[in-house]
């Protein structure tokens, strides 16, 4: 097994780690980085657990060589915040949109940028918006609430 030198920016943080040219993302930030936050769920890029967010946008990390994101800028719930996402937590805590919590991180990313793009989106551009996302607790009405109200605030 071949490893090579990989530079990745992480939560504003440059890590440089020995990683297999076929490392998952999701591999890395949670074995080589012990970032646990990005949840490893089906290895396929159906239920949205291993979501993070790559040059502002998001992927799912499951499908992403972790090679292949040198010089993209990584975020993961892990020792990053800012005002929307602080919203985001909050509201998810208040309204219980959480059982589980192995799809919050995904759910969370999900909705980050969704209220990045479109900082005041309809209940049908939310539903969208986290239709990547599997949820096996809640039954997703709690956690639109939780965006709606995240939005409200």
């Amino acid at each position: 097994m071949t490893k090579d030198a990989v530079t990745l920016s992480v939560n504003g943080s440059q890590r440089e780690i020995a990683s297999d040219t076929r490392q998952l993302l999701v591999d890395v930030l949670r074995e080589d980085l012990d970032l646990k936050a990005t949840h490893v769920g089906c290895l396929s890029g159906d239920c949205g657990a291993c979501s993070v967010l790559v040059d502002g946008e998001v992927r799912k990390s499951c499908l992403n060589l972790a090679v292949s994101m040198q010089g993209a800028d990584i975020r993961t719930l892990d020792g990053w915040a800012d005002n929307v996402l602080a919203r985001l937590q909050a509201a998810f805590i208040s309204t219980n949109a959480f059982q589980c919590g192995f799809c919050t991180s995904g759910m969370l990313m999900a909705a980050y940028d969704l209220l990045r793009r479109n900082p005041r989106p309809d209940t049908l551009e939310i539903r969208k918006a986290i239709s990547g996302n599997l949820c096996r607790c809640t039954g997703y009405e709690p956690i639109i609430r939780a965006i709606q109200q995240a939005i409200d605030e």
